[in-house]
């Protein structure tokens, strides 16, 4: 049995840091102070981080039939994460995502290659031993990522998550950014245990101009959230009670990743009946410890490190 079923995208980030990493055109040659091959996609992350917490955790994605495909099936089994579900088309190329990291703000360029051509079919196409389907029977909780580039299943995601329902699944949702900003993710939340955006995103899937009164608006929908507020932390919500968390104070290299690593620490907490503010301070802790090196993966932290860094007066056995 699976603790963590997770269906999203999968591709590798190239992080190019240094003072100034605004490309110039006009055919100018910059130097940089470091660039790095790792582990990508939120979901991927997400999944590396529940791993390394303990989950036993299961990964559902498309790649093409390429390097970049195979060194990230690679990265995931290195940690653990069962990938006999993901499938591999030799038609697609595996996408990739260029991150900008400066020493205060970041950008993403993305090529998405095979991450919105995953389909519902290729999901319950796969052989009897290595099918979806059979996966949905076998694993605690359903979480998807990347909602918003998943665009051949989106359509389908509502029923997939109902259908996890069924199975006595619960399920989380982390949509990240939407590229084309329409924000229409309405349909998931009757299926949505636990959604986990950020500050910004709210905001936009509210459409409230105010943070409290979108978070409101989520909070009379699903029954858990748990949001990512960066420099200041973050908040979790059930129904009227809210809590927060400040981030740790750590030697910041690089923040990819580093709400995928919350992600990651909220659904532990969550998956062992931990009290919201505890699986909030765990959430906080692994994204803070998450940035100590450059990528989303390579500083996260296992249990056992994140736990040191949480207060333990007030909290229950749980």
């Amino acid at each position: 049995m699976f603790d963590l079923l997770v269906i999203g995208e999968i591709n590798p980030d190239l992080i190019i840091q240094g003072s100034d990493v605004v490309p110039a055109f006009g055919q100018a040659e910059k130097l940089v102070e470091e660039a790095t091959l790792t582990i990508g996609s939120s979901s991927v992350i997400m999944a590396c981080g529940a791993a390394r917490l303990g989950l036993k955790v299961a990964f559902i994605g498309l790649i093409g039939e390429d390097e970049f495909g195979r060194f990230m099936l690679r990265g995931m089994q290195q940690r653990g994460i069962d990938t006999s579900a993901c499938v591999v088309d030799p038609t697609v190329q595996t996408g990739m995502s260029v991150i900008l990291s400066g020493t205060t703000d970041r950008a993403i360029l993305t090529y998405p290659g095979a991450i919105p051509l995953l389909k519902r079919e290729q999901i319950n196409g796969l052989s009897p031993r290595r099918s979806g389907s059979r996966i949905l029977t076998q694993a605690r909780h359903l979480h998807v990522g990347g909602y918003f580039l998943l665009d051949n299943l989106r359509p389908d995601l509502p029923t997939l998550f109902a259908a996890a329902k069924q199975h006595d699944m619960s399920t989380s949702l982390d949509t990240n950014w939407d590229p084309r900003e329409r924000w229409d993710v309405a349909a998931m939340f009757p299926h949505c245990d636990l959604f986990l955006p950020n500050e910004e995103e709210v905001l936009h899937i509210t459409q409230q101009a105010d943070f409290a009164a979108g978070l409101d608006d989520l909070a009379a929908q699903i029954p858990t959230l748990a949001v990512k507020m960066g420099a200041k932390g973050g908040m979790a919500k059930q129904g009227e009670t809210a809590v927060t968390s400040p981030p740790l104070k750590v030697n910041v290299i690089d923040t990819t990743g580093a709400g995928d690593s919350f992600d990651a620490g909220f659904i532990y907490g969550y998956l062992h009946s931990w009290t919201l503010q505890k699986s909030l301070h765990l959430a906080t802790a692994c994204g803070s410890l998450s940035t100590r090196a450059a990528g989303g993966t390579s500083a996260q932290p296992a249990l056992a490190e994140a736990l040191t860094h949480l207060d333990p007066k007030g909290f229950d056995k749980k």
